[in-house]
C-alpha cells in the first residue's frame, strides 16, 4: 500500500498511533537493565528533535515571531508534558508492571476531564461524572493491587504512584493546548520535541552524578530507537493526522485502545501474569471512559 494512501486512511492511522502508544509500555519494561531512565529520555527527544528540526526547521523560523512570545509557556509544555511524564514512567516500570502502567495510563482522559472542569469550567454532566468515579475506581483497583486492606492501609506500588503523578503531568499538558500558539501542529512539535531534549539535560546529569546513569547496550539502543522512532515521532504525526481528517472528538476516542494494547502486550511479549483484579481495572476503566465519552458526544450534538 502506497505510503500517500495509509496518510489519507484516519481509521488506520490512529489504530496504528494507540499501537505504537501500547509497545512504548513494553518498551519502558524491556528497558530496565538495558538503559537507565533518563538516559532514554535524553537519548528520545534528541533524536525526535533532530528529526523534526530537519524536515520543519523552515516552518518553525516562519512561524517562530507567533511563537517566541509564549516560549516560556511551551517550555514549560514540553518539561512537564514531555520530559516529565517520560521520566516518570520509565522510573515506574522498575517499579511496577507493565500491565500496571498500561491500565493507569488508561485513566488520562478522566483527569483530563477534571482538569477541564476546574481549569475553563467546562460543564460535567452527570454521566461524565459518574463515568470519572467509575474510571478512578479502576485505577484505584489496579493501584491496590485489588486488596481491601491494601487500600485500607494506603499501601500503593511506588511505581503505580509515579505513574499516576505522570499522568497529572500529561493532562496538565494536554489542558495547556487549548491555549498553545496558533501555529501548525508540526513545526509546533519540532519546537517542543527540541525543548524537551533540552530539559531532559539536567535529570541526564543528576542521573550521572548520582551513579545511576547506563548508558545502552546493544539491546538499549534498539529500544531506545523504537521508542523515539514509533511512539515519540510516528505516532505523534499519524494521531495529528487523524485529527485532521476525523476531528478530535472522534480521535480521541482511539486513545482509550491504549491500555488494552498495553495489557495484550505485556501478557504475551512479557508473559506477566493476568490477575482479577486487571480485568477488573479494565472493564472499570474503559466503561467509565466510554459512558463519559457518549455523554460528553450527545451534548456536543445538541449544543446550538
Amino acid at each position: 500500500m502506497p505510503v500517500s494512501s495509509v496518510y489519507n486512511r484516519p481509521l488506520l492511522l490512529l489504530f496504528l498511533t494507540t499501537i505504537f502508544w501500547g509497545g512504548n509500555t513494553i518498551a519502558g519494561k524491556l528497558a530496565v537493565g538495558n538503559v537507565s531512565p533518563f538516559v532514554v529520555v535524553f537519548i528520545r527527544w534528541l533524536i525526535v528533535s533532530l528529526i523534526m528540526l530537519s524536515l520543519y526547521w523552515r516552518e518553525v523560523v516562519r512561524h517562530w515571531h507567533i511563537m517566541r512570545p509564549q516560549m516560556l509557556m511551551v517550555a514549560a509544555m514540553s518539561a512537564f508534558g514531555f520530559t516529565g511524564f517520560n521520566a516518570l514512567f520509565y522510573l515506574a516500570a522498575h517499579e511496577t508492571t507493565a500491565l500496571n502502567i498500561g491500565i493507569i495510563q488508561g485513566s488520562l482522559p478522566m483527569m483530563v476531564a477534571i482538569g477541564a472542569f476546574l481549569v475553563y469550567r467546562s460543564r460535567l454532566t452527570i454521566a461524565q461524572v459518574g463515568g470519572i468515579l467509575i474510571t478512578m475506581t479502576g485505577v484505584i483497583a489496579v493501584a491496590s493491587h485489588g486488596s481491601v486492606a491494601r487500600l485500607l492501609e494506603f499501601q500503593i506500588n511506588p511505581g503505580d504512584a509515579l505513574m499516576l503523578i505522570a499522568c497529572l503531568f500529561y493532562s496538565g499538558y494536554t489542558l495547556a493546548l487549548r491555549n498553545r500558539p496558533k501555529v501548525p501542529a508540526l513545526p509546533f512539535f519540532a519546537v517542543t520535541s527540541t525543548v524537551a531534549a533540552v530539559v531532559s539535560v539536567p535529570l541526564l546529569l543528576w542521573e550521572g552524578m548520582a551513579g545511576d546513569a547506563l548508558w545502552p547496550n546493544f539491546n538499549g539502543w534498539l529500544i531506545c530507537l523504537y521508542i523515539a522512532i514509533f511512539p515519540s515521532f510516528i505516532a505523534q504525526v499519524f494521531f495529528m493526522r487523524g485529527v485532521e481528517l476525523i476531528g478530535p472528538g472522534r480521535a480521541g476516542i482511539f486513545v482509550n485502545l491504549v491500555p488494552i494494547f498495553g495489557a495484550i502486550f505485556a501478557i504475551v511479549i512479557l508473559g506477566e501474569p493476568f490477575e482479577f483484579y486487571h480485568a477488573l481495572a479494565l472493564v472499570l476503566v474503559l466503561g467509565g471512559i466510554f459512558i463519559s465519552e457518549r455523554s460528553s458526544q450527545k451534548a456536543e450534538a445538541a449544543a446550538p
